[in-house]
């Protein structure tokens, strides 16, 4: 049986504090948004900037080491997978949302990178 690749790494800044609540049988997840920024200049001399968000969900003991070691403006490593989940709203509405499902995260010192 062939096996699939499922990870992503990405370097960026905190917004805002991470969320962190327990699921009903105690376990810690949190959730916070992390920016990475890439520059370009294209053929025609002009500088471009894109933000892209991440989504990140760390569950257990990192869920407990984002609340107390990230917050806004941080910059962060996070290695993980990618994850869709889907819901419908209350008007029947099918949502859908990307989250990074992290399996290890790093603040990095303020002069790093």
């Amino acid at each position: 049986m062939n096996k699939g690749l499922n990870k992503v790494m990405i370097i960026g800044w905190v917004d805002g504090e991470p969320e962190v609540r327990e699921t009903p049988n105690g376990r810690s997840v949190a959730s916070f948004s992390v920016a990475t920024s890439r520059t370009w200049t294209s053929s025609d001399g002009a500088k471009h900037e894109e933000t892209e968000w991440f989504n990140v969900v760390a569950w257990g003991n990192l869920a407990e080491i984002s609340s107390k070691r990230l917050g806004h403006g941080k910059q962060v490593y996070v290695e993980g997978r990618l994850q869709t989940r889907s819901w419908d709203d209350s008007n029947g509405q099918k949502h859908f949302r990307t989250e990074v499902i992290a399996h290890e995260l790093i603040a990095m010192a303020e002069n790093n990178i």
